[in-house]
C-alpha cells in the first residue's frame, strides 16, 4: 500500500537523520499537508521541503494541485535534510529497490545525469508540448535542462545562489554603512574585520553543503563567469594559480565564520542574521522566505546584494520534478507535473519560497522587492550554473567535492591537498 510505503520511507529518513545527516529545523512530514481530504488515487511526492519556509512553498503548491486535480490525493513524502542530503540518500535506496515514488524533487541540470544514466527517470519532453511549457519557459532554460534532445524534469522555480544577506543594525554597530557596495572579496574583508571587532559573528554559515555553496560563490567572484564556467567544461585548470587564489580567499572567509557551523543547517545560519548575532550570510534566495516568515522587511530589517565580485552574474539553480521509471501512479505524477509547470502553481509556490517562476507569464505583481530584483537580474545577467545545487555537476562529483571541502574546513587537509582533491573530484 502507498501509505505503508511512505511511512517506511519517512521512518528510514528519520533513522538516517539520527546517524548525523543534516536536518532542517522541525520535523519531517506534516499530516496536515496530505491533500485536502481527497479519497481519490494517491500521488506520492518526494521532496526535502519538510519544514519552515520550504514547507510553506510546498503547501502553497499543494493547494493549487488540490484545486486543479481534486480527484487525486497528495501524499507527502518529504524527508528533512539541508539541500536534500538525507532525501537523496533515501531516494537512491528506494529507486535501487524498485520502490520509486510517483515523482521526486531534484535540481535541474547535471544533477539529473546520474538518474538518466541509471535509467531511473523518463523523458518528459512530450509533456512540455502537452502543457505548453516550451513557449512558457525561457529558451535559455530549456537549453540548460535538455540532455541529448530530451528533457527529464519540470522546473518549479529559478533560484539565485550568489546572494549575501545582512543585518543593517549589526553593520551600523560596527560603524559600517548598510548601503555600502563591495566590489571584491578584499573590500568585503574590511567590513568583516569591523564586525569581528564588535564581538559579533562576521559571516554565519552552517554544515558542509553551505560551505560548498560559499566556495562556489568565491570561485565565481575570483575567477569571473567565463573561467568559472571553464571549471565544468575543462577549459579552466583546477590546479592552476587562479584557482589557488580563489581557495585562499575561501580559506580567509572561513576564518570569519561561526565556530558551531558544522552542527547547524541553513535556517540556523540565516537565523543568526535575523537575530542580530551575525552580520552577513551567503545563501540562496530561499533565505528571502525565511526573512519574510520572521515578519521582517527590507531594507529596514535586512539587506541583500550579490556576493562581492559577482554583480551582473546570476548563479542559477532550479528545483524540479521528475517522472520516475516505475512510478506506481504515472498519471497522477503527470498531473503533479502539470500543476508544477502551470502559471498558477508557479506563482503560488514561488511567492512563498522566495524564488522566481521559471515561466515568463506567471503573475508576479505581488512578489517581494527582492524577487522583483531577481526577475530583472534573471533577464539581464550572465547566467552560470550552481555547483552546490546540482546544476553544474552530477551528484557523484558533488559528493566528492563536499568530502574534500569538509576535510579542509575541519582542518583534516591543507590548501594544496584541498585543491588537488577538488581537481580529482571534477576531472575524475
Amino acid at each position: 500500500m502507498r501509505s505503508k510505503r511512505t511511512l517506511l520511507a519517512l521512518g528510514a529518513g528519520a533513522a538516517a537523520l539520527t546517524l548525523g545527516l543534516a536536518s532542517c529545523s522541525g520535523g519531517s512530514t506534516d499530516e496536515s499537508n496530505d491533500g485536502g481530504g481527497s479519497s481519490g488515487p494517491e500521488v506520492e511526492v518526494f521532496t526535502w521541503w519538510a519544514a519552515g519556509s520550504e514547507k510553506a512553498g510546498l503547501d502553497a503548491l499543494v493547494s493549487v494541485f488540490d484545486s486543479q486535480h481534486p480527484d487525486l490525493e497528495f501524499v507527502n513524502g518529504a524527508v528533512a535534510g539541508g539541500a536534500g542530503s538525507a532525501a537523496k540518500d533515501l531516494l537512491q535506496s528506494r529507486l535501487q529497490a524498485g520502490d520509486a515514488p510517483d515523482t521526486f524533487q531534484a535540481h535541474a541540470g547535471a544533477e539529473l545525469q546520474d538518474y538518466i544514466d541509471a535509467a531511473q527517470i523518463q523523458d518528459v519532453s512530450d509533456l512540455y508540448d502537452e502543457f505548453g511549457l516550451t513557449d512558457a519557459f525561457p529558451a535559455d532554460l530549456i537549453d540548460r535542462i535538455t540532455v541529448d534532445g530530451a528533457i527529464y524534469s519540470v522546473p518549479s522555480n529559478i533560484h539565485r545562489a550568489n546572494v549575501v544577506w545582512a543585518n543593517p543594525a549589526v553593520l551600523e554597530e560596527a560603524g559600517l554603512d548598510p548601503e555600502a557596495e563591495y566590489d571584491s572579496i578584499d573590500d568585503w574583508i574590511v567590513a568583516l574585520d569591523a564586525v569581528q571587532e564588535t564581538g559579533k559573528t562576521p559571516l554565519s554559515i552552517a554544515t558542509t553543503w553551505t560551505q560548498v555553496h560559499l566556495l562556489e560563490t568565491v570561485l565565481l567572484s575570483s575567477l569571473g563567469a567565463e573561467e568559472y564556467n571553464g571549471l565544468w567544461d575543462g577549459s579552466t585548470d583546477w590546479e592552476g594559480s587562479s584557482v589557488t587564489t580563489a581557495l585562499e580567499e575561501f580559506e580567509l572567509l572561513m576564518s570569519y565564520t561561526n565556530s558551531d557551523r558544522d552542527g547547524l543547517d541553513w535556517p540556523d545560519a540565516t537565523q543568526q542574521v535575523i537575530d542580530g548575532q551575525a552580520a552577513f550570510n551567503v545563501m540562496g534566495d530561499w533565505a528571502e522566505a525565511a526573512f519574510a516568515e520572521a515578519g521582517l522587511s527590507s531594507p529596514t530589517d535586512y539587506i541583500y546584494f550579490p556576493v562581492p565580485g559577482t554583480a551582473g552574474v546570476f548563479d542559477f539553480l532550479a528545483d524540479s520534478f521528475t517522472l520516475p521509471v516505475g512510478a506506481p501512479n504515472e498519471d497522477g505524477a503527470k498531473a503533479w507535473l502539470e500543476t508544477v509547470g502551470s502559471a498558477e502553481g508557479q506563482a503560488a509556490f514561488n511567492k512563498a519560497k522566495g524564488s522566481i517562476p521559471a515561466r515568463t507569464d506567471a503573475d508576479t505583481s505581488d512578489f517581494s522587492p527582492y524577487q522583483q530584483s531577481a526577475i530583472e537580474a534573471w533577464g539581464s545577467d550572465v547566467i552560470v550554473s550552481s555547483l552546490a545545487h546540482g546544476a553544474a555537476t552530477p551528484v557523484a562529483t558533488l559528493n566528492k567535492v563536499s568530502d574534500a571541502t569538509s576535510k579542509f574546513t575541519t582542518g583534516a587537509s591543507d590548501l594544496a591537498t584541498f585543491q588537488a582533491e577538488l581537481a580529482a573530484a571534477v576531472n575524475g
